[in-house]
């Protein structure tokens, strides 16, 4: 009891003295820091940005959100248009991954491998006219490389304010590209880029390199099996094109766009290897039935599960789009030869312009990919880039010259469209992932000393880690 008197009487004695010196408690006080603000808080206090919802997960929050963006990066007082995004937020106090699967964003918690290796927040943003991310109206001629690159420069400038540690950017196939595209043009914005199943196609009308991977991919086996059943399902066009027209009618399937149910089919059976390579592995050859045998459902169900018969409907082309129409004017396509089908295919490979309405217009654009290639040659700075060794997009990769640095192409063996640094060799994905973690700033001692020692920071989160089972348009990457 006689303690607390004493602490009280010290207590008022100091309080008059702070009163005797006005000032200085004043200064005193202004000195003292702020309580910090709610990470929301922070991120809605930036200019344009929106919360759609917050979802709960263990250990992070979870936004999706909006972001008001110009139409025209060049002239950006013609109007603006909100692009959904999402953050997975660690702690500011991490590196932070900036990721774009070049499509929608998937509005669920989700994981990029570089982000489970740096152990950081990520940013995941919808690429430009994708819906909802779509201006209205949509002058298509807004929608290119550059200006999806400025995209992603406005939110980094935006975010960088808060998450001030570093930032590496990534995405998978379309996204690789679309990491690449952005780092030729803002090359100062990220201090590391991991480009996973990049397409480079540089020179659109020049596919040999496609011809020669499908000449030796896999095994002879494999490949005339798959070649026996993508021809067969040709020869019996007219059968399986009966079953075509039934489930069209059952699913509410049109063809508009693409012109009729049998260039739609056709379509779908050129994909059919392709689409094997990008998404099977060798050992799946065990399942792709004989030929010369199979009944009429056995081709349809084959053709169907690898290639997907809705993909060339109306309704499968509309969410896509936007990527047919960047193919058909800055990204390029392929155009590959199948000589096994000669006299049976009616139309070849048909151009992306088949797959886009006709009220939008589209012009070629040659030099764009050229122009990414020869920076990525001469100028790549921290980048690496992962290809399967299965995988019919890394027939044309990305190459790097002799004047870039600490910049890598690997290939995972066997693997397919989902090859990423764990399924490297050994030496390769520990180097792998000692870069990363040293682009992010975030390598132990021991990674730094020994890349055999590098790892992975954050635990493995069955639900955060999982890749997302939507695929992508067929025969696109």
């Amino acid at each position: 009891m006689r303690k607390t008197l004493g602490w009280l009487l010290s207590l008022v004695v100091l309080i008059g003295t702070m009163g005797a010196a006005g000032s200085t408690a004043q200064a005193a006080t202004a000195a003292e820091p702020a309580a910090a603000t709610d990470i929301k808080d922070q991120i809605l206090g930036i200019p344009g940005m929106s919360l759609i919802e917050e979802k709960p997960y263990p250990g992070y929050r979870f936004f999706v959100l909006n972001y008001e963006q110009p139409v025209d990066h060049r002239q950006p007082w013609k109007g603006t248009f909100k692009q959904r995004l999402t953050l997975l937020h660690k702690d500011v106090s991490r590196p932070s991954v900036f990721f774009t699967s070049g499509y929608n964003v998937n509005t669920g918690p989700r994981r990029s491998e570089p982000t489970t290796i740096v152990d950081g927040n990520q940013v995941s943003l919808e690429y430009r006219f994708f819906t909802p991310s779509r201006p209205d109206p949509a002058n298509w001629s807004n929608l290119d490389i550059w200006q999806a690159a400025s995209d992603q420069h406005r939110l980094f400038t935006a975010l960088k304010k808060i998450y001030k540690k570093n930032w590496l950017s990534t995405g998978a196939s379309k996204g690789g590209m679309t990491a690449t595209y952005y780092e030729r043009f803002y090359p100062r914005d990220m201090d590391g880029v991991v480009a996973y199943v990049a397409p480079n196609d540089v020179v659109n009308d020049e596919d040999s390199a496609y011809d020669r991977f499908f000449a030796k991919v896999g095994t002879k086996e494999c490949r005339d099996r798959l070649n026996a059943v993508q021809r067969e399902a040709l020869v019996r066009r007219e059968p399986l094109e009966a079953k075509y027209a039934v489930a069209a009618a059952e699913n509410g399937w049109t063809f508009t766009t693409v012109g009729n149910l049998d260039k739609a089919y056709e379509a779908v059976v050129l994909d059919y290897v392709w689409a094997f390579w990008q998404y099977s592995l060798l050992a799946d050859c065990a399942s792709i039935p004989a030929a010369a045998t199979a009944s009429d459902q056995q081709i349809w169900d084959t053709i169907d599960a690898i290639s997907g018969f809705s993909a060339y409907s109306d309704q499968g082309l509309e969410t896509y789009t936007p990527y047919y129409y960047q193919a058909g004017t800055q990204l390029g396509s392929p155009d590959i030869k199948q000589p096994h089908l000669k006299g049976l295919s009616r139309y070849g490979y048909q151009p992306p312009r088949n797959f886009v309405p006709r009220d939008i217009p589209m012009t070629f654009q040659p030099g764009a990919m050229a122009d990414v290639d020869k920076w990525v040659r001469n100028n790549a700075h921290q980048m690496l880039f992962v290809y399967g060794q299965n995988d019919p997009w890394g027939a044309e990769p990305f190459r790097l010259g002799y004047g870039v640095r600490d910049s890598y192409v690997m290939i995972a063996p066997g693997a397919n469209h989902g090859a990423n640094v764990a399924k490297l060799m050994d030496g390769e994905k520990a180097l792998a992932t000692a870069k990363i973690l040293q682009w992010a700033g975030v390598a132990p001692a021991a990674a730094l000393a020994d890349a055999g020692r590098a790892a992975p920071l954050a635990a493995p989160d069955a639900q955060l880690d999982q890749v997302d089972p939507e695929r992508e348009p067929q025969l696109r990457p």
